[in-house]
């Protein structure tokens, strides 16, 4: 098994959904999209965004752009116009995600 982060096999955008923030990861080829697929599940994003996703965490597939899109609900503190939060519109999320480690085989 060999640790490897996201960011170096995939890049990502993030925003905001009303209370939800919005995480796409584009893998940077097939093998790429292969592994995201395969260990960015909703368990270990979930995990990963324990205290600040309070919500259920939604997975969508986009393999035409070799990309999973997040759905984190209940994560923006109400919302860019009301939330108090220093990222209302989750801009962060992405790179945050990016910098989770997986262990591939």
């Amino acid at each position: 098994m060999k640790k490897i982060k996201l960011l170096d096999i995939a890049h990502g955008r993030s925003g905001d959904k009303g209370d939800a923030a919005n995480v796409g990861i584009i893998a940077y080829d097939d093998n790429g999209y292969e592994i995201i697929k395969k260990y960015l599940t909703v368990e270990n994003v979930s995990r990963h965004f324990e205290g600040i996703c309070f919500g259920k965490v939604e997975r969508f597939e986009l393999p035409n752009i070799r990309a999973l899109n997040f759905l984190l609900n209940n994560t923006l503190g109400g919302g860019g116009t009301v939330s108090l939060k220093h990222d209302a519109q989750g801009k962060t999320l992405a790179a945050a995600l990016l910098r989770m480690e997986i262990e591939v085989k």
